[in-house]
């Protein structure tokens, strides 16, 4: 245990001196942590005698926890370390700028500019100058020559311009990333206990000695040891792998460890490690994500290894005999420094990291951007191949001139010339600025909608819910004020309309109440004095049980007294809400041995459990079946018709005479109650959700409202938000009735069902997590629709956490999300209100726009540039526009450009339009239609102007200049001319719909005009002072008038184009479509399903491998189907022969398979999930939905864990062949051999495609060629 430290040689000077100040030191408290169950009380039993020994150890109170004085805190920090994991180091510029510099183009680029500057210092003997033919003759004088390098330097200066900026782009990038990760890290609270006083500290303020109050939806932010619980359940599964939750006791299992989720009850902490000591640190500091050096790092290994020896040990030698077994191949031990499932994710986490986000619209300009790169590289392999050819065929064929051996260093000047221009003709076609672009462009929304309230944790979040189609949203909170009040009830057979004055009410019915609320109600919540004077007392927890307590105040009662009375200690037993429950229970013993058990929760679910209810003289009577039909349609009815939900509050005695009842068999408990009273809560709808809904269903997006609250009062809400309008025939569903409606006789849920219901559902009441999940995953499946269905979720509570998932976009509330929520979520709404939705979908419209204009800007000059370079080089023997005017060119359109249409700021009409869908092109008929007719516009200008330009402003022509001739001022009024028509042209590509007016909201954008001016200003510096670098001449007034004239004619020429109709040109195509998932041959998704991610520019290019690949394998395939035939065996036979005898019968099985079920393997592949989160790895715990799918036995259970949310629909019918399972199957973790010849994987193949839970993403891919016989059959 020596050197069990891991705190850094930091922390282990300071150790020595603190040892002595607290009573344990950092390892031995690292070593209790280490333990679990068992083991671990004795243990504290050992060093500590109980926990309160270990509160003393460490200075702290149980109780009142910290003094919370600054001195201590420090302290501690000190000894025991901070709550911080230290997040790994971003890349510094430098690395930036070295990862721009590996652009290929760009490697082109500096290696053509280096052999051009050295050609340039060469210098010829001057007399055997005439002998090298007519272009290197001419003018040239002697400063003419000496200015030769100019051309090179000023070739490698425009690099480094290009490389600094996309390198700042990038840091840029990467800093604001990280301050958003910091702000959800900051913004994450949790409630400790200081000097007696509960406060919520920041998590990072959080230290060893703290008493920390954990409840139900927290994610536990360090390790600790279990002071008191009430029916705590904790999901473990981010660290061991197990879904089951755990039930956490002081006697049987008191070990809490952070980045676990809290699925059920509450509890208080005393927390023992923090930040790289805790758990998750540790497991952190193995994944080498938080920097530290590589010794320590290798020797905690070797330690975590040792201990988990040790423990394996202990736990059972079955096991042990299994890892001797794999010790002998000596790598084994090795390869596992954590248990399997850390493992795997520790490789999920590598492969998230080395994969950086990519979102639908990242994968259609990616692959838009490798089609185009490819036309341009062609364009300019042909340029260079037709000036090469040219020169040589004029010089040694037309002039017939020997090759003369003096001559040989111009030749080669030329050639490098020709390649120079080959290479600029490249540069201007590869649209380097896309990816920029959109990186711009969502990091530029990501800031702005930290404004609207909405904090974006993925990227590709905020460009989704522009294509959102559908918005299922929570009621409480969010369409509502979650600010809940009493306004009706029903007490001693009276149903009060308005809160009843505390004399109407029998003073024993009235105490009885009382003691009630306050005792079963979360000590969490409490109702504090207002902020402001005047104002409203403020809310503290849970909104339902607040109102119970404004109830109790308003009954001129003081809750508070009763608590202190009674602490939360003394509380015999509780039983927390959970949606199972859909109540909450407190257990009192009383003084005289008896117990009296308090209860609430949703009124008909407690009501069917009373039997007894009190009247007016507070006497109990018999409640039966009759009574309460009665009551459901005379009091709770018409409370819900108003919109109020019901509550009702009921109580049991347990006497003594019956002794102690069996407290684990909830349902004897939980019944023959006596109802107390049934109250009416009001929350009022908040005033600006109505308008928002409005704005949603004119953008074409529907909004469903799922609630767990009863029928009536969903309805009633709904009908005031304007989800439901009079007058339409729309359903309203309870979770019951949905779920009969959707499953068949078998109780299996059916697609055909679902799809009958959903197109008209607006209302779900009464739902439990698991309807919500079921309805999203229903509405995403569903094919009823030609375009898929978007759909966005809400949620607050930890178990809304699948649907968030689940959904193209979870959003999770801020405020009254709990920490499970938040972490499942893609936006968190900082104000859980509706209203901010509706902005996200306009931001993310907004991208898209963005990321459209561009196009449509960069395609225009690229197809410009390229055509003039190209036929100018042809026609001239010299491209109009040479290397660093191209350059400049590419920098304008590219970085500049990017910059300027991608910051346009979002207005309201986004939200007058339908959805795009998902597979919307890029670039829609309209844009073809501006790009083309912009085009054809420039090339006539430019060609006017170089073929006829001399005549036009009566100057020498510059055509067919010698080597090293000067600049030209008709080639400058060329390039000034496109450069300006570039520029006039960024004002008409503001608008991409075919609008008029280009210029509406022009100034609303600072960002816009700045660039827009600043490049005209620099433009001019260029050709006014540019000089030979430039090739550039100063030019005279007019001649900039009538260059600017002509620019200027590309707006009104636009204003020509908008008025021609799309719909007449039928010829235009769309451009810029995604990679749909139909279009990958299978053989390919399988590999892709490895990576997370499709990667477009990787497809295009591997294309062609795996065409190759496949003929191959179809020809092969067909040779032993025609040898079996000619040997007269059958077709089986053949296949049988190639199979190793030992499984046999299994490979036909799944030969006849692949025959019968006309399902292909893949079919189960859904969005890929690639989103990679500071806590990805810790937090993602196994949600479990039970019901949602019937389980198919699966060849062997070990791959498939009942975790359908990730199985989705994948057990396709080539499952159920009930073969015994083979060898390889027994250890998940072998690897399957793809080559058919050891064919022990038979039905392997397909169960593999079954993620085992959120934890493997990666599935195994059969990938050897010969895989696709398989497939191919």
């Amino acid at each position: 245990m020596a050197n069990n430290s891991y705190s850094g040689v930091k922390n282990s000077m300071v150790e020595a001196n603190h040892d002595g100040e607290f009573g344990c030191t950092l390892n031995e408290l690292r070593s209790l942590m280490e333990l679990r169950g068992a083991e671990a009380i004795v243990k504290i039993g050992e060093s500590y005698e109980d926990i309160k020994g270990l509160c003393n150890r460490l200075k702290t109170s149980p109780i009142d926890g910290l003094s919370g004085q600054p001195g201590d805190i420090e302290k501690r920090k000190t000894v025991f370390g901070q709550n911080l994991i230290p997040p790994k180091k971003p890349k510094t510029f430098l690395q930036l700028v070295w990862e721009a510099l590996q652009d290929v183009t760009l490697i082109i680029l500096e290696v053509a500019a280096i052999v051009s500057l050295g050609l340039s210092f060469y210098r010829p003997p001057d007399a055997e100058r005439t002998h090298c033919g007519r272009a290197a003759g001419g003018v040239e004088d002697e400063t003419e020559s000496e200015a030769g390098w100019i051309e090179g330097a000023a070739i490698l200066l425009s690099v480094v311009c290009v490389v600094l900026v996309t390198a700042f782009n990038d840091w840029s990038k990467e800093k604001q990333f990280r301050g958003l990760q910091s702000r959800i890290e900051q913004e994450q609270k949790f409630t400790v206990v200081r000097g007696g006083q509960v406060i919520q500290i920041p998590v990072a303020e959080i230290v060893v000695g703290d008493v920390a109050q954990v409840k139900y939806g927290d994610l536990l932010p360090a390790d600790g040891v279990l002071i008191q619980s009430n029916d705590l359940k904790i999901d473990e599964s981010s660290l061991t792998g197990e879904s089951d939750h755990v039930k956490k006791t002081q006697e049987k299992d008191p070990m809490l460890l952070s980045g676990t989720h809290v699925m059920e009850g509450s509890g208080k902490m005393l927390v023992t490690a923090v930040g790289v000591n805790s758990q998750t640190g540790i497991i952190f500091t193995l994944l080498g994500t938080s920097e530290d050096d590589e010794e320590d790092e290798e020797e905690k290994k070797k330690e975590k290894e040792e201990k988990k020896k040790q423990r394996k040990n202990k736990q059972d030698a079955a096991v042990e005999s299994r890892k001797k077994a794999k010790a002998q191949d000596g790598a084994a031990m090795e390869m596992q420094p954590l248990n399997s499932d850390e493992a795997e994710a520790e490789e999920k986490k590598k492969s998230s990291m080395s994969k950086k986000e990519k979102s639908v619209l990242q994968g259609k300009l990616t692959k838009l951007a490798v089609q185009i790169g490819k036309a341009g590289l062609v364009m300019s392999a042909i340029t260079v191949i037709i000036l090469v050819v040219l020169f040589v065929v004029d010089t040694f064929w037309i002039q017939n001139l020997p090759w003369v051996k003096e001559c040989t260093p111009i030749y080669i000047q030329f050639f490098v010339k020709f390649f120079i221009i080959g290479v600029t003709v490249l540069v201007v076609a590869v649209p380097e600025g896309l990816p920029l672009a959109v990186t711009i462009s969502l990091a530029y929304s990501v800031k702005k909608m930290m404004k609207d309230n909405n904090l974006v944790r993925h990227l590709d979040a905020c460009e989704t819910m522009g294509n959102a189609t559908a918005i299922c949203s929570d009621k409480t909170g969010t369409l509502t004020m979650n600010r809940m009040t009493v306004v009706q009830a029903f007490i001693a057979e009276k149903h009060y309309k308005k809160v009843p004055e505390p004399e109407n009410i029998p003073s024993s019915i009235l105490d009885m109440l009382i003691l009630g609320i306050a005792v079963n109600c979360a000590y969490t919540t409490k109702i504090m004095p207002p902020e402001k004077e005047g104002g409203l007392p403020r809310q503290v927890g849970n909104k339902t049980e607040c109102s119970l307590l404004g109830f109790s105040n308003d009954l001129k009662r003081d809750y508070q007294a009763i608590r202190n009375e009674i602490p939360e200690e003394k509380l015999y037993k509780v039983y927390t809400f959970n949606s199972v429950r859909k109540s909450m229970s407190t257990v009192l013993k009383m003084a005289d041995g008896s117990y009296r058990m308090f209860s609430k929760g949703a009124s008909e679910i407690l009501l069917k459990k009373c039997y007894k209810i009190l009247t007016a003289n507070g006497e109990s009577k018999v409640f039966r079946p009759r009574d309460r039909d009665d009551m459901v349609k005379k009091v709770i009815e018409p409370m819900a018709s108003e919109g109020l939900r019901t509550i009702c509050l009921a109580y049991r005695d347990f006497p003594v005479s019956e002794g102690e009842p069996d407290w684990d068999n909830e349902n004897d408990i939980l019944s023959g109650l006596t109802c107390l009273c049934v109250v009416g809560i009001e929350d009022p709808v908040r005033p600006e959700v109505p308008d928002a809904i409005r704005k949603c269903q004119r953008a074409g997006i529907t909004v469903r409202m799922v609630t767990g609250d009863n029928i009536n009062t969903a309805r009633a809400i709904a009908t005031k938000c304007g989800i439901l309008l009079p007058g339409d025939d729309f359903l309203c569903l309870e979770g019951k009735e949905f779920n009969r409606r959707i499953r068949n006789e078998k109780g299996e849920i059916e697609q055909e069902r679902i799809d009958k219901i959903w197109p008209k559902l607006r209302v779900l009441a009464r739902s439990s997590p698991t309807d919500k999940h079921t309805l999203v995953k229903g509405i995403i499946d569903s094919t009823v629709l030609e375009k898929r269905q978007v759909v966005a979720v809400t949620g607050d509570g930890t178990n809304d956490g699948p649907a968030l998932k689940k959904a193209d976009v979870g959003f999770a509330m801020g405020i009254a999300g709990t920490d499970v929520a938040k972490e499942a979520s893609d936006i968190i709404l900082t104000d859980d209100n509706f209203s901010s939705i509706v902005k996200a979908v306009m931001w993310g419209r907004n991208v898209y726009d963005s990321i459209s204009k561009f196009l449509q800007f960069q395609l225009t000059v690229n197809v410009v540039a390229v055509i003039v370079a190209f036929t100018g080089a042809c026609i001239t023997q010299d491209s109009p526009l040479k290397a660093v005017q191209m350059l400049w060119v590419n920098l304008i359109m590219d970085t500049f450009a990017s910059l300027a249409l991608a910051t346009e700021p979002p207005t309201e009409a986004l939200l007058l339009r339908k959805p795009y869908g998902r597979n919307k092109p890029l670039i829609s008929r309209t844009m073809m239609k501006n790009i083309l007719g912009q085009g054809v516009f420039q090339l006539i200008t430019i060609f006017t102007l170089l073929f006829a330009g001399e005549k036009f402003f009566d100057i020498d022509s510059g055509r067919n200049a010698p080597l090293h001739a000067p600049p030209s001022e008709h080639y400058t009024i060329v390039f000034n001319t496109f450069v300006l028509m570039q520029l006039f042209n960024e004002i008409n590509a503001r608008k991409i719909h075919g609008e008029r007016n280009v210029f509406e909201g022009i100034f609303n954008n600072l960002i816009f005009c700045s660039i827009v001016f600043g490049t005209f200003i620099i433009q001019f510096v260029i050709v006014q002072f540019g000089g030979k670098p430039f090739s550039c001449v100063a030019l005279t007034i007019d001649q900039w008038l009538w260059c600017t004239f002509l620019g200027f004619g590309s707006l009104l020429w636009g204003q020509v184009i908008s008025s021609i109709p799309t719909s007449r040109l039928k010829f235009l195509k769309t451009a810029g479509h995604g990679t749909q998932k139909e279009e990958i041959p299978d053989e390919e998704l399988d590999e892709l399903s490895d990576n997370d991610e499709i990667d477009h520019a990787e497809r295009e290019l591997r294309r062609g491998q795996i065409l190759w690949f496949r003929g191959l394998n179809r020809i092969q395939t067909q040779m032993d189907v025609v040898s079996a035939f000619q040997s007269g065996t059958s077709f089986q036979g053949a296949l049988r022969r190639q199979a190793s005898n030992s499984s046999q019968q299994q490979h036909d099985i799944r030969v006849v398979n692949a025959f019968r079920s006309s399902i292909s393997l893949y079919e189960g592949l859904e969005k890929p999930e690639s989103r990679s989160s500071i806590h990805n790895f810790m937090t993602h715990p196994e949600f479990r939905i039970e019901d949602s799918e019937p389980h198919i036995p699966l060849i062997d259970d070990t791959d498939a864990e009942d975790d359908a949310p990730t199985k989705r629909n994948s057990a396709s019918p080539r499952n159920t062949t009930p073969t015994p399972p083979s060898p390889t199957t027994v250890a998940p973790t072998t690897p399957v051999s793809p080559s058919p010849n050891q064919n022990n994987n038979a039905v392997e193949s397909s169960n593999h495609l079954l993620p085992e839970g959120p934890k493997s993403g990666t599935l195994s891919a059969p990938g050897s060629p010969l895989h696709s016989l398989e497939t191919s059959l």
